[in-house]
């Protein structure tokens, strides 16, 4: 089925192909015809492709190629139009013929080609007779560009010594010239300067090492290449590019000495870890490479090391242990110098260390006296008496053995002085009997000092072991607290005990305990030791009874297994407690407490109940007293204060006058006032009504208070700052002037006489005549 369906298809395609139309350059007239496969005719432009060589000059126009229409007939009946990039300016087109021409000179580096449209018309009927069509000119290139070294200057690194054929680096110049027509890009790389120790590759300008180079001779070179177009034909152009060569280092010298013989010296006084010299070993390579190790060989005294400063690269002889001037007067030693990273390649050139012979000389010096033993161990027994002898130690003077010697203890301050040494023979000796229970182990300084150089002192450590005597008895290791029912069975356990002794047993403690063969309660109590230096208290009877003996005082022995054995009797209190058979430990400590203040429950019970009700009662008494104190701060006897008093420090103009004074005064806050603490309004009114009472207002005290109260309103600063509004609670009983109030007055101001305001004084002067005129105007 599908061979059918394109066989088909085939069919198709072969009659639709005459009758497909023709090209765009086709003429509309002919369109008809052109249906015919018979009569169809090929209509179109004709012309080659068309090329401008660059950067040519000349003063005609340069013919570069023709466009032509196939129904040209040659007589002129046709016009050639041009447009697109350059027409006009760098091409122009022969309306007649349709050559084209060049007219000013092209760069193919600024434009590689020109698209254009071409058309032609009928001049008569203005008619296009071809359709427009677009056609391309393409420039056409010549040597006109140098080759160009763009990534230069170039610095490249190789290791020395490296192999022939090495590559080093590559150079690559560019050309700006067409790589697709002619040679103007073609380049090749030649060596101007660098045989024979380099070469580089023609055609790529890889630069390879033409010979081994070592860095220790020559560590840098300059190469010179230079590059050429038109594969180095005569007249090409050419560029060069310097590249700077380095050599890296590799290990391939070997550390050297430059003294095959060293001669040093040091002080027998010198400590350990003195520096005694230094040793240097000198490598031609640099970096890493020149790091290396010293040993010390050949030192069968092992007094001296060596030490590598890696920033130096030096030796550096270190005194292991002290030397002696008197013992060995010189030393010598070999010091090898190895190299610590070894390039294989070069290990057939032969080792990579060097070695050198170093000589010490020790100096003589005063020495402070040596003891035969740096640290000494003694002991004595504890106990021993004063002045008994713990030991002897002994120091020399290396430098001459009849040099007397003093010895001394170094004592600590703050601790007490248990022994002393005699100074010429060196024997210490207690001062007091020792107790190895307070102290087991002492630490003794002793020093040595030269008779004839005092400077000259020297140290030892002697640690005295107190030994142990047994000198101490077992005892309980705490107070054992046991208890024992009223109703508990013969052999019942009630109570395990054990010993301690602050003595030191080697074979270990043992103890042995037993019941004293005094003790009056042995039938009721029986001891049983176990064998582990522990034992058990057992019950002896059965039943025990509190009225009858509340405690019971057992004495055991303890004996311990020292030399010779010593005995304590430790008493064991036992309680009889109000119980059954099992012990319960709190109730029976309350009730051996209560036993001991002697009461009982119920007693112990009304004695806290009476508490109880003296605590209410003494709470409540306290309460009612407080309420009763709570009164108000002013008796409802207390007369009445009617009016309030108004003080200002300036006098008023009038009625009429309302620029007597600048209100913008009392809003300043410039005025600084001092704080001075006021008293508790309450109480003062309290105690100036009691006061009232008493005194009239031509009173001191009166007048004191006022001036206070009057001081107080202008400094303080808690109230209003300006005006202040005071209340003087003194009017009333004891008033001279009686009330001041007109509340309960029956006369009017009318038959009220003001003439006394004219005796007050000019400031009331004013308000004397207001008054004035006011009666003058009732009357």
């Amino acid at each position: 089925m599908n061979s059918s369906v394109l066989l088909r298809l085939v069919v198709m395609l072969v009659q639709l192909w005459p009758c497909s139309p023709s090209t765009q350059n086709s003429s509309p007239q002919n369109t008809v015809q052109s249906f015919t496969p018979a009569r169809r005719v090929k209509r179109g432009w004709l012309w080659e492709p068309l090329f401008a060589t660059e950067e040519q000059i000349s003063p005609h126009p340069v013919y570069i190629g023709q466009l032509k229409s196939d129904l040209d007939k040659q007589d002129g009946n046709l016009k050639y139009i041009l447009t697109g990039e350059g027409a006009g300016s760098f091409f122009v087109i022969d309306e007649y013929n349709g050559k084209i021409y060049v007219t000013q000179k092209l760069d193919r580096e600024k434009k590689p080609f020109y698209t254009l449209r071409a058309q032609a018309i009928n001049r008569s009927t203005q008619l296009p007779v071809e359709p427009e069509s677009e056609f391309i000119i393409k420039v056409r290139d010549v040597n006109d560009n140098e080759p160009q070294f763009l990534d230069g200057p170039y610095v490249a690194t190789v290791p020395e010594m490296s192999p022939e054929g090495t590559s080093v680096t590559q150079v690559t110049a560019t050309d700006a010239d067409d790589p697709s027509y002619g040679n103007g890009a073609r380049l090749i790389y030649s060596l101007v300067e660098g045989q024979p120790y380099f070469s580089v590759e023609p055609t790529t300008g890889v630069i390879r090492m033409a010979s081994q180079m070592d860095r220790e001779t020559k560590d840098q070179y300059l190469v010179i290449i230079q590059a050429k177009d038109m594969v180095g034909q005569p007249g090409a152009f050419s560029a060069t590019a310097t590249v700077t060569i380095n050599l890296s280092d590799i290990n391939d010298n070997p550390p050297e000495f430059q003294q095959r013989l060293y001669y040093m010296s040091v002080s027998e006084e010198a400590p350990v870890g003195t520096t005694v010299g230094k040793v240097f070993a000198e490598d031609r390579d640099i970096g890493e490479n020149t790091a290396m190790d010293y040993f010390i060989e050949a030192d069968s005294s092992d007094v001296f090391n060596i030490i590598t400063n890696n920033e130096t690269q030096e030796g550096i002889i270190l005194l292991k242990k002290r030397v002696d001037y008197e013992s060995k007067r010189r030393y010598s030693i070999q010091v090898k110098a190895v190299n610590r990273y070894i390039d294989e390649r070069f290990l057939k050139e032969g080792p990579f260390e060097d070695t050198t012979i170093v000589k010490i000389n020790v100096e003589d010096a005063d020495e402070p006296p040596v003891f035969t033993l740096e640290n000494y161990v003694m002991e004595i027994v504890e106990g021993a008496m004063r002045g008994a002898l713990v030991g002897v130690v002994t120091a020399r003077d290396p430098d001459d053995d009849e040099s007397p010697v003093r010895y001394s203890i170094v004592h600590s301050s703050h601790l007490k002085r248990l022994f002393s040494i005699n100074e010429h023979n060196g024997a210490i000796i207690t001062t007091e009997p020792l107790d190895r229970e307070i102290a087991s182990w002492h630490n003794i300084t002793v020093t040595a000092t030269e008779i004839r150089n005092p400077e000259k002192i020297s140290e030892a450590n002697v640690y005295v072991q107190v030994l142990d005597v047994n000198d101490n008895a077992p005892e309980f290791p705490k107070n054992y607290e046991t208890f024992v029912c009223e109703y508990a069975v013969s052999g019942q356990l009630i109570q395990n005990i054990s010993a301690v002794d602050q003595d030191d047993s080697g074979e270990g403690h043992h103890f042995y305990f037993s019941l004293a063969q005094e003790d009056s309660n042995s039938s009721h109590f029986t001891v049983k030791d176990n064998q582990d230096n522990t034992a058990g208290i057992f019950t002896g009877k059965s039943g025990f009874s509190r009225q009858e003996q509340f405690y019971f005082y057992l004495p055991i022995l303890i004996e311990d297994n020292g030399t010779p054995p010593l005995t304590s009797t430790n008493t064991l209190t036992v309680t009889v407690c109000d119980c059954d058979t099992e012990v319960n430990t709190f109730y029976c400590r309350y009730g051996a407490f209560m036993h001991s203040l002697g009461l009982s429950t119920e007693a112990l019970v009304a004695v806290l109940a009476c508490t109880l009700i003296f605590l209410v009662f003494f709470l409540a008494i306290i309460t009612i007293r407080q309420q009763q104190q709570k009164k108000a701060p002013f008796s409802e006897k207390m007369e009445e204060f009617r009016e309030n008093i108004v003080s200002y420090d300036d006098e008023g103009g009038g009625e009429e006058d309302t620029e007597a004074f600048d209100i913008s005064a009392l809003r300043t806050r410039t005025v600084m006032r001092t704080h001075k603490p006021r008293k508790k309004v309450a109480s003062e009114i309290q105690s100036l009504y009691r006061q009232s009472l008493q005194v009239g207002p031509d009173s001191e005290i009166f007048r004191q208070f006022i001036s206070e109260k009057l001081e107080e309103a202008n400094t303080d600063p808690s109230v209003p700052p300006y005006d202040s509004l005071q209340t003087y609670a003194f009017e009333g009983t004891g008033s001279l002037a009686g009330s001041l109030s007109s509340l309960g007055s029956n006369s009017s101001d009318v038959d009220q006489s003001y003439d006394y305001l004219a005796d007050w004084g000019p400031h009331f002067k004013q308000l004397a005549g207001m008054y004035s005129s006011r009666r003058t105007v009732g009357d």
